[in-house]
């Protein structure tokens, strides 16, 4: 509304003087009572004990909550929580079955059926966006691959290379998605993975459209781009592999 676009940008210089200041944080802690201190919380969380009197320990050595969490992660695993795809939902609409015979089409030239994953990167849990994608996806008749918010690029460029994905989607609502994209084209590209078409969609002003199409994103959607179904039909596009052998 004020014309800057609406995104906060932090100046790296900050960003890198926070991260100084954590890692002169963690130089100057006495290590053997960290060490002690991490061991002891971990042990009572296995053991099922009040974990609080640890908690406190480890507090007042310096341990830090990133710290802290990954010894509860260690012992009790990381919660995922549902992503609202379920087989059972659908948003179906009318214009699905030429789409439907276009992703068999291209399924056909693939040699299996398209697959296209869906990836929520970051601390941004607006995830119905995304989700309404994987669902059309679905409904088109493409094999979708959906696991929820919060991942790192890396688990997206693991899950791409794994799954063998035709195109990446990712969904961006926290204004991070200069430096999220920037990653994962860096990791998608030293993974092998650089002919994989990526497309982004969130708030995200014109320049930095710009910018992220001169990274390599093939697409970019912002809230404008509300038609479902094109969106769809660029996928199967950009999947094709006479497109693709074309870039």
């Amino acid at each position: 509304m004020t014309g800057d676009g609406g995104i906060m940008v932090v100046d790296p210089a900050v960003e890198q003087e926070q991260i100084d200041r954590l890692t002169q944080w963690r130089t100057d802690r006495d290590a053997v009572a960290i060490a002690a201190a991490l061991a002891d919380l971990r042990a009572a969380a296995k053991a099922g004990q009040n974990i609080m009197p640890a908690s406190i320990m480890a507090a007042k050595v310096g341990v830090t909550t990133g710290e802290w969490a990954a010894q509860m992660r260690a012992v009790h695993g990381e919660y995922r929580g549902p992503t609202g795809v379920s087989m059972g939902q659908s948003n179906k609409s009318e214009g699905l079955e030429k789409l439907r015979d276009a992703v068999d089409t291209v399924s056909d030239k693939l040699g299996r059926r398209l697959k296209f994953l869906v990836g929520k990167p970051g601390l941004d849990g607006h995830s119905n966006g995304a989700e309404q994608i994987a669902v059309r996806a679905r409904d088109c008749g493409m094999d979708i691959s959906y696991e929820g918010i919060r991942l790192t690029p890396e688990e997206i460029v693991t899950a791409a290379l794994a799954d063998a994905a035709h195109v990446v989607g990712l969904s961006i609502l926290s204004g991070s998605h200069l430096p999220l994209v920037e990653d994962l084209m860096h990791r998608m590209q030293a993974a092998g993975l650089a002919h994989i078409p990526v497309i982004v969609g969130g708030i995200i002003p014109d320049n930095d459209a710009a910018k992220m199409q001169e990274m390599g994103v093939a697409r970019v959607y912002t809230p404008k781009d509300f038609e479902l179904n094109t969106i769809m039909l660029d996928i199967v596009t950009l999947a094709d592999p006479q497109a693709v052998a074309a870039q």
